[in-house]
């Protein structure tokens, strides 16, 4: 044990140290980003490698101030690099039943974007 009896190994954020992190939706899903971050989304078919895309923004935190208005939020868009197109791995789906003789077979890979998180603006104004 360290001083204060929390474990040697532990580290706390600052209180001077600002976290700013996002949940962004893309292709159905929500994910949680920050300035710098490389996230796999669903395929963004329209997008080359090097463009720039906006994501919606479903939440901003910014230090202590949580912005969740649906007004604010309409107007903040999540800046973001496209870095790779790629294929996900394969799953195999197996059907059976028994004494019957029915069996089948599928597979399936997933095609993802990975994208480079650019800039998250915040909300105060």
């Amino acid at each position: 044990m360290s001083q204060g009896g929390w474990p040697a190994g532990c580290r706390f954020e600052r209180e001077s140290e600002i976290r700013v992190y996002a949940i962004v939706r893309s292709g159905g899903r929500q994910h949680k980003v920050a300035v710098g971050d490389i996230v796999e989304v669903d395929k963004i078919s329209t997008a080359k490698v090097g463009d720039t895309v906006e994501l919606s923004t479903l939440l901003v935190v910014d230090g202590d101030s949580v912005t969740s208005d649906p007004w604010v939020l309409a107007g903040i868009k999540v800046q973001a690099e496209v870095v790779d197109h790629h294929k996900g791995q394969k799953i195999d789906i197996l059907r059976y039943k028994n004494k019957t003789g029915y069996r089948r077979r599928q597979g399936h890979r997933q095609q993802y974007t990975a994208i480079k998180v650019t800039e998250i603006p915040s909300a105060a104004k």
